[in-house]
């Protein structure tokens, strides 16, 4: 495929993802690749591409493709029509590749300092032992709810579900919440998976870390939301990560805290010995 788009072209360069290639479409006889295609869906998404839903990867894939076949169209015309040379083209062109170019080189630039950046294995383990509380797993719960309009409906689900224990607690419980419960959860029992304390709202928050695992909330909870009854499937206390779990992080974290020093040595010792003039 011809440069459709200098700045497109050079944005997919830096993303450097290789893939094999398979001839998607040809328009007057260059080539479009599955290879450019996906470079641009992840510059697009973020590298989120993979995580969309088959329907939504279609759509995007489609609307990538029949845009690159329209670039592809307009650059043709353009050549035959004389764009390439006209004065605008070049000094447009001349004005992006000097833009590019000096971007780039900074991109470069600024990965060379990072990767030159080094740090020793005592550095790390001096911060782990240094803040054992940034290296701990919270506690957790495992719960669900039914959340209902009234106080009322919530109190006579209470009352029917208390004379249940163990399993059949929690399978009566999942079937209350997928016929009554009116929160986004209903479909899946009511389940809200695993959540540390503070996630949920204060008076959710506060009942559900108060109470055992396999009980439902004695009275209704209330929020903003309506009246929930609340069942605790699980609990996990909280723990003390090991050093090697968290040694990668750790690293990254100091490499990082030191890049940042280091960038402000340099620009500061580059401004120095630069000559800048502000001319307004």
């Amino acid at each position: 495929m011809k440069r459709y788009c200098v700045a497109l072209a050079m944005s997919m360069m830096l993303i450097g993802q290789s893939v094999s290639a398979v001839v998607l479409v040809t328009v007057n006889g260059d080539e479009i690749t599955s290879e450019e295609v996906n470079k641009v869906l992840l510059e697009g998404t973020q590298g989120r591409f993979e995580s969309l839903p088959a329907d939504k990867q279609n759509e995007l894939r489609h609307r990538i493709i029949e845009g690159m076949i329209a670039q592809e169209l307009v650059y043709d015309d353009a050549l035959k029509t004389g764009v390439l040379d006209s004065k605008e083209y070049k000094q447009e062109y001349d004005t992006l590749m000097n833009r590019l170019k000096v971007q780039l080189a900074a991109k470069m630039w600024e990965q060379e300092q990072f990767e030159a950046i080094k740090v020793d294995l005592n550095e790390i383990k001096a911060y782990f032992d240094a803040n054992p509380n940034e290296f701990i797993d919270k506690e957790k719960i495992h719960a669900r709810h039914i959340l209902v309009k009234s106080k009322g409906e919530a109190e006579s689900i209470i009352v029917m579900l208390k004379t249940l224990r163990g399993e059949k607690l929690k399978q009566e419980f999942m079937a209350q919440a997928k016929t009554k419960s009116i929160g986004p959860s209903a479909a899946k029992g009511g389940d809200l998976g695993y959540f540390p304390r503070g996630q949920m709202v204060p008076s959710f928050n506060d009942a559900a870390f108060g109470m055992k695992k396999g009980s439902i909330s004695s009275v209704p909870v209330q929020s903003q939301f309506g009246y929930h009854i609340i069942y605790i499937e699980d609990k996990k206390p909280a723990k003390k990560l090991g050093f090697e779990s968290v040694k990668s992080f750790i690293e990254q974290r100091i490499k990082m805290d030191k890049f940042k020093a280091h960038m402000e040595k340099k620009m500061s010792l580059l401004r120095e010995k630069a000559r800048i003039i502000y001319t307004k």
